[in-house]
């Protein structure tokens, strides 16, 4: 069927894209270092940081669970430099990725995508990357705290609320933060912070869009190639799910990260499909922000 393909093909992208390291625990993830901005060859010693940071990620246990290799959190993490302060002070953006597998596939759906452009940190070459959660460090906090949010986001996507262990790990990094006064928790605008990021996901208001990742994934992308039209109808009771709750908050930050994740993969879903049209008037209605998305439901 057209829609198989459609939406699988446009899946394959991120599998392709991913190497597995060796002796990796929870993640497969690839760490890229950008250094373009910085003007000068005195900076490149910072490219040491794309073998440190995949260490630290892919070769220590953040969870007490045991992963065999194809349950590892596939993710990119893209560190690009865009001001040097000092020597060894830089202001930078972390955009990350992270999939996970789609049950009876060998395809992958995005799970989270984030862009934070406001980190800044010190780094001195050849110093070590220490994992200590009881210490705050304006490089290590940051990669603990989204470390924690992927693994959150992840385990939501299994069991229902089954992240919630993670995200507290989190919020418990971003308290430490705040108590410092650190740039980039609190001060992305009126509700983009890390803080406010994973204070939206804990708070019980937001249980609808948890359901809904939950629900989405397990009930609908699970099921998709062995039962595509209750694929189709779970995914949209999921989406309906988050009716009530965007008339109330209208787009707080947590439900720009869940359309700007999954609007391409929802227009794949449903284009074609006996349920275009009423996933068409939902979406025009919760997701405003990517109607040109949708068109292709309608047309």
């Amino acid at each position: 069927m057209k829609i198989t393909h459609v939406f699988i093909a446009g899946l394959v992208w991120v599998a392709c894209s991913l190497t597995s390291p060796v002796n990796a625990q929870e993640f497969n993830c690839r760490v890229s270092v950008n250094i373009q901005q910085l003007a000068g060859s005195e900076f490149t010693f910072l490219n040491e940081l794309e073998e440190q940071m995949s260490i630290y990620i892919n070769e220590r246990s953040f969870t007490e669970d045991r992963y065999e290799e194809h349950e590892r959190i596939d993710c990119i993490i893209q560190i690009i430099f865009e001001e040097s302060v000092s020597l060894t002070s830089f202001a930078a953006r972390l955009v990350l990725s992270t999939a996970r597998p789609i049950y009876g596939t060998p395809s992958l759906t995005t799970i989270l995508q984030i862009s934070d452009d406001s980190w800044q940190f010190n780094y001195a070459q050849g110093t070590p990357i220490v994992f200590d959660l009881e210490r705050f460090d304006p490089l290590t906090s940051v990669l603990d705290f989204y470390i924690y949010m992927m693994l959150g986001y992840d385990y939501d996507t299994f069991s229902e609320f089954g992240g919630t262990p993670y995200f507290e790990r989190a919020r418990r990094i971003a308290e430490l933060a705040e108590t410092k006064g650190a740039v980039g928790w609190t001060d992305l605008g009126s509700d983009r912070g890390r803080s406010a990021l994973v204070d939206q996901i804990l708070d019980p208001r937001f249980r609808p869009l948890r359901e809904a990742y939950f629900k989405y994934h397990f009930s609908g992308l699970d099921v998709f190639v062995s039962e595509i039209e209750l694929a189709r109808q779970n995914a949209l009771e999921a989406l309906q799910g988050l009716k009530d709750l965007y008339d109330e908050i209208s787009r707080e930050y947590v439900l720009d990260i869940f359309f700007t994740t999954k609007a391409e993969e929802l227009a794949a879903i449903f284009e074609d499909s006996p349920l275009s049209s009423e996933a068409y008037t939902l979406l025009s209605q919760i997701d405003p922000a990517n109607l040109s998305k949708y068109d292709k439901l309608v047309n």
